[in-house]
């Protein structure tokens, strides 16, 4: 059977976001609606999403290299500053023999960053996450060229120079800034090269802790924020290809390898879950201080290039007394992790990790946050669980669960980012028998941090800055409500061939009606010819025209009934308008009703409702559902 050719309108529709249907002409129709302007189905991908995604694995290629090039770098500054060597193989600074010199390493590092951030770009300060949203959010993920070099340069010096950073932060920056720069080069729309941005974040993370899976959460909940196929199908391609190149250089070894674990009793979950009640505070304190010390920072009546001198020497004193909290430290991380550094001496390193690390991003140095947070999560989760086997050996709680529920939920906490935290720690150890025990951990922990705190570790800095920062992910309200629940109602029409001082006269006369601000025009077989609007009617300035069809200047712009409000939407801001005619499929050009952008705020009703309206219970009466005019 031969399609109908209302059912060939989404045939002839062309790509982009402003191409619109064709509606077919009957002969009676007239030439009017030759042109008629209707929505574009919406399409969840397309073929520029194979050009994006293919794109996304090329990137992914590229960041995975910089990350083991970053790597490397960093490895140079550490045997450079603390042995005196050129190499590049993996060195601790902790193993330096430098006794109380230690202290000056930091503070040179530290000048170095000061001086390129000043003369370089500013936008090197911070732990990167921030800036690249800040930039996702409110520039259309524009990152400067420039800082795909200065970023993971100054990270190195810091880092390599003792900062107590981890790595994962400045190459998920360093990632992003490439995808923008790709994005920037390319003739793409702001969502695309959005995508793009996230797929080399979600690339650098990939690529430093062999974690895919968590690196698109991570992209999902702290830069795209939102789940469409069109993006996330992207990112998590560059996230397989960069762990890809990671596991050729490095092995496919767990980031953080522990002994297995055993499964949880139903005690010793309850207490996971109630430990995420301490780490939901922690993670504020953490939060709260970070952003006091940087407040205290901006009060000192010096140069903010000479702050991060200032927090290298903390880190130079914390550094001479502990010389584990220096670097990157990711062996401190699973050496607790394992349960092979426990006890007083671990909390101690922990607490002096604390003051190291806060003063040191307080003063606007360039490093990231996971690793310090995985870190101090562990080391308190390791002390609670500890405590807990000590008086209550009933519970049968394990230390190393207990490290791997701090861990996560810390960060869960601290970035709002809870299933990135759950699955990151799942991914980077491979103990599935954790997943449990973390679900329930970092859940409450994000609860408590949420009713604590407004803003996270991620965010607070945006929203000094008069930023607002989405916190939902939700389903578009006017996506899935449909026009024909919204705009069917009896419409006011003008016919065609109607005199035009007989309809400016009935305006005037504020009859029923008339008071309306567009009015559809429609022939003697009641086909739509166009819409006129109030000024169109009373300009005055058509002289000779006797005809309302003779006002009309170009084909009208309608929706379908079975359009969505988004799409409707769509098409009154690319035509300019404020109301539609309503069609029906099966009857092209006939109108069943008008739209108007009164009724776009009608579609939100539902979502507000279901989310603030409280319901009785069982048994109790059901107010009748409400049906649109």
């Amino acid at each position: 059977m031969k399609k109908p050719d209302v059912e060939r309108i989404e045939e002839a529709v062309g790509e982009g976001p402003q191409a619109r249907a064709q509606l077919p002409v009957a002969p009676s129709m007239g030439p009017a609606l030759a042109n008629l302007r209707a929505p574009r189905l919406h399409e969840s991908v397309d073929r520029r999403a194979v050009f994006i995604s293919a794109m996304a694995v090329v990137l992914a290629v590229v960041a995975a290299l910089v990350a083991q090039g970053l790597g490397s770098l960093i490895h140079f500054f550490t045997n450079l500053a603390f042995f005196g060597r050129l190499s590049v193989q993996p060195a601790s600074p902790g193993d330096n023999t430098l006794g109380a010199w230690v202290i000056i390493v930091p503070v040179l590092g530290a000048i170095v960053v000061g001086l390129m951030a000043r003369h370089g770009s500013r936008a090197i300060r911070g732990h990167g996450i921030p800036e690249a949203m800040e930039q996702v959010l409110y520039n259309q993920s524009r990152i400067p060229p420039r800082m795909t070099l200065l970023k993971p340069l100054s990270a190195a010096i810091a880092i390599g120079t003792g900062g107590p950073f981890g790595a994962e932060g400045p190459i998920i920056a360093t990632g992003g800034a490439l995808g923008s720069l790709l994005g920037q080069g390319l003739h793409v729309t702001a969502d695309e090269r959005k995508a793009l941005l996230a797929a080399g974040a979600a690339a650098g993370m990939a690529a430093t802790f062999g974690a895919p899976v968590s690196a698109v959460l991570l992209a999902v909940e702290l830069l795209l924020f939102e789940f469409k196929p069109r993006s996330v199908i992207p990112v998590a391609l560059a996230t397989a290809t960069a762990t890809g190149v990671r596991i050729a250089f490095m092995g496919g070894a767990p980031a953080f390898a522990i002994p297995d674990l055993v499964t949880p009793s139903g005690s010793a979950l309850a207490f996971y879950g109630v430990m995420g009640v301490v780490m939901g505070m922690a993670s504020v304190l953490c939060t709260r201080a970070v952003y006091w010390l940087e407040d205290a920072f901006e009060k000192l009546p010096l140069h903010w290039m000479w702050w991060p001198a200032l927090g290298g020497i903390v880190v130079g004193v914390v550094g001479w007394l502990s010389p584990r909290t220096l670097g990157v430290g990711y062996t401190n991380i699973e050496d607790i992790l394992s349960g092979r550094f426990v006890g007083m001496a671990m909390l101690a390193f922990c607490a002096l990790k604390f003051i190291s690390w806060s003063v040191a991003l307080g003063s606007g140095t360039s490093g990231g946050t996971l690793a310090p947070l995985f870190t101090l999560g562990g080391g308190l989760g390791s002390g609670l669980g500890l405590l807990a086997a000590h008086l209550f050996p009933a519970l049968g709680v394990d230390v190393r669960v207990a490290a791997l529920v701090g861990m996560a939920a810390l960060f869960a906490g601290a970035s709002r980012a809870l299933l990135t935290s759950v699955v990151f720690a799942f991914e980077t150890t491979r103990q599935p028998l954790g997943l449990l025990p973390l679900l329930a951990g970092c859940s409450v922990s994000y609860l408590v941090s949420a009713l604590l705190m407004r803003h996270s570790i991620m965010t607070e800095k945006l929203a000094r800055r008069g930023g607002r920062i989405p916190t939902e992910l939700g389903a578009d309200a006017l996506g899935q409500a449909l026009v024909r629940d919204h705009g069917l109602r009896p419409v006011v029409t003008l016919q065609a061939e109607q005199p035009v001082e007989a309809v400016r006269a009935w305006l005037a006369s504020d009859a029923a009606g008339s008071r309306h601000q567009g009015f559809p025009v429609v022939s003697a077989e009641g086909v739509l010819l166009g819409v006129l609007t109030r000024r169109d009617l009373l300009d005055g300035q058509d002289a000779g025209v006797r005809r309302m069809k003779d006002l009309v200047k170009r084909p009208p712009a309608v929706v379908f009934d079975d359009s969505s409000l988004r799409e409707a939407a769509d098409l009154m801001m690319d035509e300019g308008v404020g109301r539609l005619p309503v069609m029906a499929r099966d009857r092209p050009g006939h109108l069943v009703g008008i739209l108007t952008r009164s009724d776009l705020l009608a579609g939100h009703r539902q979502r507000r409702d279901n989310a603030h309206r409280r319901e009785r219970g069982l048994g109790a009466p059901r107010p009748p559902t409400p049906h649109p005019a």
